[in-house]
């Protein structure tokens, strides 16, 4: 009679890699390119922000909410001073708007 247990087989908790380990699925170079022309999106910024962006504006009032309207490359497109304005400029433009987090 043999007195020995047998070896428990532990599982690993997790067959897949972690979040930060994973390769990037596409180049900064490929994601510049994403939209090819077609696709924006919109950013909130503050006066300052608006400055040190679109440095040949002047006159910007202190705290104003803008909104700037970029290509998919993040090339700055429009600034605004309401969101549906940079909607109608995105509209006018026939750019699709990404929603970005």
């Amino acid at each position: 009679m043999n007195n020995t247990t047998p070896e428990k087989k532990t599982k690993s908790r997790s067959s897949r890699p972690s979040a930060t380990a994973a390769p990037p699925v596409m180049s900064e170079i490929e994601l510049a390119r994403l939209g090819g022309g077609q696709v924006a999106y919109i950013k909130v910024l503050s006066v300052e922000e608006a400055r040190q962006m679109f440095p040949a504006i002047e006159g910007l009032p202190a705290g104003v909410r803008l909104f700037a309207l970029h290509g998919a490359d993040g090339t700055p497109i429009a600034l605004t001073d309401s969101r549906q304005a940079a909607l109608s400029h995105a509209m006018d433009g026939e750019l699709a708007i990404a929603s970005v987090h």
